[in-house]
């Protein structure tokens, strides 16, 4: 299942980039379990388990850790952000 990965603000700076695509191993079928196998896979994506209050959206709209992922989709991951 190939899936387009995003990272926003300070979760993009901890992975040193600002996305990737990857191939979802199968039983992975929720936004949990991608955050949970990303992180997993090293290279800063631990920052995905650590993050308060983690926020997602699975094809630009916002999504809970128990939204369904499915080939294809966009999943983008980010913290909650303020501005001023």
């Amino acid at each position: 299942m190939a899936l387009k990965i995003l990272y926003f603000a300070s979760l993009r700076e901890t992975i040193g980039r600002g996305g990737e695509t990857i191939d979802l191993p199968d039983g992975a079928a929720t936004v949990a379990a991608l955050r949970d196998w990303l992180a997993g896979q090293g290279g800063g994506r631990e920052a995905l388990l650590t993050a308060k209050n983690l926020r997602a959206a699975v094809n630009q709209k916002m999504a809970g850790m128990d939204a369904a992922v499915a080939d294809g989709d966009e999943v983008a991951f980010f913290p909650p952000v303020t501005g001023g």
